[in-house]
């Protein structure tokens, strides 16, 4: 007992190195104690970490192999908040003077003094010649002079409580405590490419040393290192366990008969966001399993004389693991349209009657989207917020051609996807939809309204997650979960690019009839959700359930 005490608090004094079978951005490399109990800012000096401490009032440099203090100086002021290195000096933020504090690293003197621009700093970081103060009350970011603290832009800050701020060359790092996030963004504009969860309850700051990211934590008072850009393209998370029934009923009112009577069902697929776990339950047994050209298989149900008054009824039960799934795309890392493959672009580059991709006004509204945007990230980016601005959502039934749905300003799900895929395939993105089955709310509830979103193809990363009607929301943090994000509240059922010969253009199912007589035909489609356990899972379901090739933290 006291062998393993002793191995603990050794370990303690050292940094821990954290190590898994998958490395994902956002994963912890190592980590170690803070030099005092309540850390703040956090800067990389080109050697050394410098930890801002507003209970001692100091700044630390300690050495990022291990943490171990190698200088303290004093802090001009009573509350630190907020650290950048310029290349030779320190600046310090004290949120209680509303000051900015140059200091000479060698003798802690403060050089220079020039105020803050907002009421409520909180973070400090410096992108080579400007410094960036976030304040968490006004949900900003300001580029501010050094002579004098004047305000040069301000960009939105992703979320509501901004704590700490790093600039990796091209990029800020912003890090929030309330939302327990880090963010990538723009300092252009302020927009979010990628985020993840922060290591600890309570991100303070942020430094970037070159390669990797650190963070500083209130709570856990540790600093951790964050791998950045590494191989795993995708992760996956919060994973759940879920049966989902889906029923298609076709009902005969009469007088007459429907002579021929087709069902289709859209039969899911294991794919990065979900694992369907043993085999799929067919009530009754398809006539047939058939693929139509988008590679999608349904199950074919075939109906003769359906007679006035007689209703048929097919379903599906289906158990599969759900996971929140999030691609960290690096825009220079995405490749050029010319890397796209041939077969990619054959496929998913053509018209059809759903998106008229020739008609002048999907010409001239792609053109004005992207400008002269090369980049197929930012290509699509520009598109998604293009649709944003111009559209908002209403679900007022039937689905309408792209181009009068973009000039209307109004649409669904679908119609949103619509606009989106066409945009994107009239400037050389491919693009298409998936359609899926949703969890409204609980894990058991139940779906008839359904969603559809759609997916761009990115050289070097594949497909990519891109919902335009969810991605209609006010903040750049909630904007940014609708782009390379997919919550773990969906079923897909149908991954298709336009009019299938057997869905048509629906998705999770479709039917086709034909009729003697007046024939009065209402058609029901529902999904109905039903948390599972591994316990309700049969032996051989639980070894399947277990096998998992998606990076999970």
């Amino acid at each position: 007992m006291y062998w393993k005490i002793i191995v603990l608090l050794v370990l303690s004094l050292f940094a821990i190195p954290v190590t898994g079978v998958f490395a994902y951005t956002g994963e912890v490399d190592t980590f170690f104690a803070t030099p005092a109990p309540c850390p703040t800012g956090l800067v990389f000096c080109g050697k050394h970490l410098w930890v801002a401490d507003r209970k001692t009032d100091s700044l630390y440099a300690i050495k990022p192999e291990d943490g171990t203090i190698h200088k303290s100086i004093s802090t001009p002021g009573y509350q630190p908040v907020g650290l950048a290195w310029d290349g030779k000096y320190l600046w310090c933020l004290d949120n209680e003077e509303n000051l900015i504090f140059k200091i000479d690293p060698q003798t802690g003197i403060a050089l220079k003094t020039i105020p803050s621009p907002s009421t409520s700093p909180k973070a400090l970081a410096w992108d080579g010649k400007f410094l960036w103060v976030a304040d968490n009350l006004a949900r900003e970011i300001n580029k501010i002079s050094t002579e004098d603290g004047t305000t040069i832009t301000t960009i939105p800050a992703p979320s509501s409580d901004v704590q700490g701020l790093a600039f990796d060359g091209k990029y800020l790092w912003v890090s929030d405590r309330t939302s327990n996030r880090i963010y990538m963004v723009t300092p252009e504009k302020g927009e979010v490419i990628l985020f993840f969860d922060s290591p600890g309850p309570y991100a303070r700051g942020l430094a970037w040393d070159g390669k990797n990211l650190w963070n500083v934590d209130y709570q856990t008072d540790k600093i951790y290192k964050i791998k950045i850009g590494d191989k795993n393209k995708l992760f996956c998370t919060n994973e759940k366990l879920e049966a989902l029934e889906y029923t298609n009923q076709v009902r005969n009112y009469g007088p007459g008969t429907l002579e021929e009577l087709d069902i289709y069902l859209a039969i899911p697929q294991d794919l990065d966001n979900q694992k369907i776990i043993g085999k799929i339950e067919f009530m009754p047994e398809p006539t047939d399993i058939l693929t139509d050209k988008w590679g999608q298989k349904v199950a074919h149900y075939h109906y003769q004389g359906v007679k006035a008054t007689e209703f048929i009824t097919v379903g599906m039960k289906i158990k599969a693991k759900l996971y929140s799934t999030k691609y960290f795309i690096f825009p220079e890392k995405v490749g050029s349209l010319k890397d796209i493959p041939k077969e990619i672009k054959e496929k998913y580059l053509v018209d059809d009657t759903k998106y008229s991709i020739s008609d002048p006004f999907i010409q001239k509204s792609a053109a004005e989207a992207i400008g002269d945007e090369k980049n197929p990230y930012w290509m699509a980016r520009k598109i998604y917020d293009y649709v944003q601005d111009k559209m908002r959502y209403e679900l007022s039934g039937g689905w309408n051609i792209a181009p009068t749905v973009l000039k209307r300003g109004t649409g669904s799900c679908s119609e949103y996807s619509f606009v989106f895929i066409a945009l994107c395939r009239a400037v050389g993105i491919p693009a298409r939809y998936q359609g899926s089955v949703a969890l409204r709310g609980d894990d058991a509830s139940t779906d008839d309204v359904f969603h559809r979103w759609c997916e761009v193809y990115l050289p070097n990363y594949g497909w990519i997650p891109v919902d335009p009607s969810g991605g209609d929301q006010p903040s750049p943090e909630a904007q940014a979960a609708y782009f390379g994000n997919l919550a773990n509240r969906y079923l897909i059922t149908t991954v298709g690019g336009g009019g299938s010969e057997y869905l048509e253009w629906n998705y999770n199912s479709n039917e086709t009839w034909t009729s003697s007589g007046k024939c009065k035909v209402f058609v029901e489609h529902i999904g109905e959700w039903s948390p599972l356990s591994e316990q309700q899972l049969s032996e051989q379901e639980r070894i399947e359930s277990a096998k998992t090739c998606l990076p999970k933290k």
